[in-house]
């Protein structure tokens, strides 16, 4: 029997988005394989330079269009919260495993979600308060506070994804006046920008190799935001989303067969908990869409 066109299209969404997860987790692996050898700054800095190269084309004609003031200060304040979050993300990944890095950065989106119902006024309903509150238990299972010495890096993924989920947000203004490709552009200028001072003031000379393996960080984070853009146009957000719950998976073999770190099932429970609580506010969400879609579909 013959698929129809919406199966298939489906299909290529899940196939986008494991590529998605896999890019990903080749960005935490190259990091983790760095260990610090470079100061985070330094390099979050020539990650972000490389990125300038691949977006260039899109790049040079927005500035040389401009912006209003308005949206100036939107990407300079969303520039200045990605600077502070990938310091501290390659700091975490210089501290902690790369499957607890993984799992804590499930927590983006729930300060997207948050965030949304405290700043934008989104209506925020019983059930998906429930779901919050099943993702930040997840969260609290994978960090295990008082049980366990926590070390500063789980602290600076936690800052991490607390800033990343803010910028989100600044981002989701922004697209309201400039399209999505230059919102992404304009992010790896202003994010360079703000790196450079910091640094240069812990600068320390780099190998040729520890370039390399920065510049493929960059080809990788590009490609992964690349096939999650196909993945989101192919289908919809309730079929792609829970395909992220692999990330985890295979970050927590990278960390076993590649660092001979171990096994954590604590944060393998806990990356599930708010997987599944974000899969849940993403169904529920697509739901109310499209029930909203169809009385406006049925006007002349």
């Amino acid at each position: 029997m013959q698929m129809d066109m919406q199966t298939r299209r489906d299909l290529a969404g899940i196939g986008w988005m494991l590529a998605t997860g896999l890019c990903f987790v080749a960005v935490n692996g190259i990091v983790r394989w760095l260990g610090g050898a470079v100061p985070a700054p330094q390099a979050a800095f020539i990650r972000f330079l490389f990125g300038l190269v691949f977006l260039g084309p899109v790049l040079i004609p927005a500035l040389r269009a401009g912006f209003p003031p308005q949206v100036w200060r939107m990407l300079t304040l969303r520039g200045g919260l990605h600077v502070l979050a990938v310091i501290a993300w390659f700091y975490a990944m210089s501290r902690i495993t790369v499957a607890e890095a993984t799992a804590i950065g499930f927590l983006n989106p729930i300060v997207v979600t948050v965030g949304a119902a405290l700043i934008m006024g989104e209506r925020l309903a019983v059930r998906r308060i429930a779901a919050v509150c099943v993702a930040l238990m997840g969260a609290l299972i994978v960090l295990r506070p008082g049980l366990r010495e926590l070390d500063p890096g789980h602290l600076s993924q936690v800052a991490a994804s607390l800033a990343f989920g803010s910028s989100y947000l600044v981002a989701k203004r922004i697209t309201d006046h400039v399209p999505a490709a230059i919102v992404v552009a304009m992010l790896s200028l202003t994010v360079t920008i703000g790196l450079a001072p910091v640094a240069w003031a812990v600068w320390v000379p780099p190998t040729w190799a520890q370039i390399g393996w920065l510049g493929l960080v960059a080809v990788f984070a590009t490609a992964g935001h690349y096939t999650m853009t196909r993945a989101f146009a192919a289908a919809p957000l309730t079929v792609t989303q829970p395909v992220v719950f692999l990330q985890l998976i295979w970050a927590s073999l990278l960390g076993v067969l590649v660092f001979h770190e171990p096994m954590d099932e604590w944060v393998i429970l806990g990356g599930a908990m708010m997987i599944g609580a974000i899969s849940y506010i993403t169904w529920r969400e697509a739901r109310l869409r499209s029930a909203a879609i169809v009385p406006a579909a049925e006007q002349p």
